[in-house]
């Protein structure tokens, strides 16, 4: 099958790595020089109407599209005009992630559990609000922050600072919640828009600094699966993601794609935290490489409307990732930062989520850099394999935190 994979960091590495290890041909645009190594790099505009016509040009069997900024811009629908069949939601039905209030909206009229919030168009309305408020508090941006506009403030200053931060941009739009307690746990499901197939549960670590301190990034470290009670499944796919995908056909934007549910593990069970419109990032850099059953023909199925959730396979064992990121992240990355990766050994892959080619060098040229990732027969194992993996990384000033899967009590230690 020839594959086009749209995007360019580690997500997008990672469905480029799973795709050739399962026998496909890959193509993929705008690409990074991991995903060199493995898949041919095609120039081209990023909009969607020239993203389509590469799909016709290259005679693509199946589009497989990344990040949520191309599927809120119709890549999708661009593809299927022209009878490319493309994995992913449509400009519509992407609004489940690239809009937080309508989102949240859509929750309660489907009764879907998620936090009590409220919408705002303007500061006024925003900062009274705010003083009903008991302290923490979550305040997000509804539009499209790459997974970072989101403030957990724990003071009215905070949460004054961070809507005045929001609203400092035309057009904006907030959304106030209760601030949710529990474990956090990552589900997302392949689906054609009615049948489903859940990936393994994974947990990501958001914010910058160890203890779960610090500003929130687009995610430091996942592991997976994560271990989740039979109960709660339950309820996540008959109380979350089968009503999801039931509203979204009733609304009349079926869903299509990677459904990923961002959950609160709360005293009153599962919430809904926020929903994604693609695999997570780096939740795919996790997940995939667990996969056993064919992800290309996974995509082509769910596109045509034709899943079988029964033929989605993944393995028993354990991952884990550890990204490394850049100087100054998550506010003004450095960027050209020289990097030296090791060699890594069986189930251990460097995924690249922010590089560049510069004069036959490699360097950082973002946020998230690297997401090193190791499949292993217990998460311990994992752990410790990707942290022994990050540590022979070459690159001055990384950060890392030390402490992914310690809410759960995984620790790195060889087996």
């Amino acid at each position: 099958m020839r594959v086009l994979v749209i995007g360019g960091g580690g997500r997008e590495h990672a469905i480029v790595h799973t795709c050739v290890r399962q026998g496909h041909t890959v193509l993929c645009t705008p690409g990074n020089p991991g995903i060199a190594e493995l898949a041919r790099i095609l120039d081209s505009p990023q909009d969607a109407d020239s993203m389509a016509k590469l799909a016709v040009r290259e005679s693509a069997d199946v589009v497989i599209v990344g990040p949520e900024a191309y599927l809120a811009a119709g890549v999708v629908d661009a593809c299927t005009a022209r009878g490319v069949p493309a994995f992913g939601p449509t400009q519509a039905a992407s609004r489940l992630e690239g809009d937080k209030g309508w989102s949240k909206a859509f929750m309660l009229r489907h009764g879907i559990p998620t936090a009590q919030h409220a919408t705002f168009t303007d500061l006024e309305g925003a900062l009274a609000h705010l003083g009903s408020q008991s302290m923490p508090t979550v305040i997000k941006d509804a539009a499209l922050r790459a997974g970072k506009g989101v403030t957990i403030a724990h003071s009215q200053a905070d949460a004054e600072a961070a809507l005045r931060d929001i609203f400092s941009a035309p057009d904006a739009c907030a959304v106030i919640e209760d601030f949710m307690t529990g474990q956090e746990v990552s589900v997302l499901a392949l689906t054609d828009g009615e049948h489903f197939a859940l990936t393994p549960p994974s947990q990501d670590h958001k914010t910058i600094y160890a203890g779960d301190t610090g500003p929130m990034t687009g995610g430091m470290g996942v592991i997976c699966p994560f271990p989740l009670s039979d109960a709660d499944l339950e309820v996540i796919k008959t109380r979350i993601i089968a009503p999801t995908l039931a509203g979204m056909r009733a609304e009349g934007m079926p869903f299509q794609g990677v459904l990923y549910a961002g959950l609160m593990l709360t005293p009153d069970g599962p919430k809904v935290v926020e929903f994604n419109a693609r695999f997570g990032d780096p939740e795919a850099e996790a997940v995939l490489p667990l996969l056993q059953s064919d992800l290309a023909q996974h995509c082509l199925d769910a596109a045509n409307g034709k899943l079988d959730p029964q033929t989605v396979q993944f393995s028993d064992e354990a991952s884990a990732v550890i990204i490394l990121a850049a100087p100054g992240y998550p506010g003004d990355p450095v960027r050209g930062v020289p990097l030296g990766l090791p060699d890594g050994g069986d189930g251990e892959i460097i995924f690249h989520a922010g590089t560049r080619m510069e004069d036959g060098e490699l360097q950082s040229n973002g946020g998230r850099v690297l997401a090193v990732t190791a499949v292993a027969p217990t998460l311990n194992t994992a752990l410790a394999r990707a942290y022994a993996l990050a540590d022979q990384v070459d690159f001055a000033g990384a950060q890392m935190r030390r402490d992914i899967g310690g809410r759960i009590g995984a620790r790195a230690v060889e087996e």
